[in-house]
């Protein structure tokens, strides 16, 4: 059986386009059942709801390999994979080593991780002072085991924090409100949040529904 490449979200087996987006109602047990698809991306897939007449309740997007029986062996997308590259990218930031004295079965590591995540999807980015863009700022991260969790901060601008272009007084305030703004993300997801100076500490919660 011959597999060639087309668009970057299909495959073509023997001749029929197999892998890519489609609408799926899962099964309670097993792999998804597949309403229609491919669709070339995520966005495509979900106006192709609204061509599906009759359509049961639960049809979702998901990405996988549709097999010969009409189910779905699901995929990493390649939307899924930059997200991923993008996480580490931004975990590569932190401090060389801040995680050397910790086993494979220590909660900080992935606390990290679920940390850096939520500002990415909030739109920012960690603080990179040894990069060539360290004087844009960001968000500083910390992690402390001795606190168990991760110490969130907010670093402005060189224009602001360093030059204080604006003012000492400017500074001052936006910087509150920026820790204050990000105190808030991390309660409004769920986690247990708890001033610490100017800074916070964030620590595992209840995930937010």
């Amino acid at each position: 059986m011959s597999i060639v490449g087309t668009r970057f979200s299909e495959v073509v087996l023997g001749g029929i386009v197999r892998q890519g987006w489609w609408l799926v109602v899962d099964e309670e047990d097993g792999p998804g059942f597949v309403l229609a698809g491919p669709f070339g991306d995520r966005d495509e897939a979900v106006w192709g709801l609204d061509d599906l007449d009759d359509a049961p309740a639960g049809v979702h997007p998901v990405y996988g390999v549709r097999r010969a029986d009409g189910l779905l062996r699901r995929r990493s997308s390649p939307q899924d994979r930059a997200w991923w590259s993008f996480l580490g990218e931004q975990v590569d930031r932190l401090p060389a080593g801040w995680d050397a004295d910790m086993d494979d079965e220590h909660p900080l590591p992935g606390l990290v991780v679920e940390v850096v995540a939520v500002l990415a999807e909030a739109g920012l980015f960690l603080y990179d002072p040894s990069g060539a863009d360290g004087e844009l700022g960001g968000v500083c991260l910390t992690p402390e085991a001795a606190l168990d969790g991760v110490v969130v901060g907010w670093r402005q601008h060189d224009r602001m924090s360093l030059e204080q272009l604006h003012g000492a007084a400017a500074d001052a305030l936006v910087q509150q409100v920026m820790n204050r703004a990000l105190a808030e993300v991390f309660t409004v997801r769920g986690f247990a949040v708890e001033p610490l100076g100017g800074a916070c500490v964030v620590r595992a919660g209840q995930p937010a529904e």
